[in-house]
């Protein structure tokens, strides 16, 4: 599920480059989306990459969090886009990924 998550994440980033170079309506939108598609392909790769190799509970819990962050911080990103809505939940995103290469990495590191 993880490696299948990763992969729509990083089709869904190519979309949002395509939209915020071809859609967008100002340069800060253009921006926001970019930021956003930059971060759900990155680690949409590594979720599609990592999943298959990532069998201990600690790693995958740090991938899960990857997932998470992502879906936090590119989300609030592109709702505040297209809905007007707040960043809010962007910093919690970011702490997420953060947690999450920390956990993978001490997992990695055990192994």
């Amino acid at each position: 599920m993880l490696a299948f998550s990763g992969a729509l994440l990083a089709a869904t980033a190519v979309a949002l480059g395509a939209y915020s170079a071809h859609g967008a309506a100002d340069a800060h939108a253009q921006s926001s989306l970019q930021t956003a598609a930059l971060y759900a392909f990155g680690h949409g790769i590594a979720l599609a990459a990592l999943a298959a190799g990532t069998t201990r509970s600690l790693g995958r819990a740090g991938l899960c969090l990857l997932l998470l962050g992502t879906l936090l911080f590119s989300g609030s990103l592109v709702l505040a886009v297209l809905a007007q809505a707040t960043t809010r939940f962007a910093p919690a995103g970011g702490l997420c990924l953060i947690l999450g290469w920390l956990l993978w990495a001490l997992d990695a590191m055990r192994r």
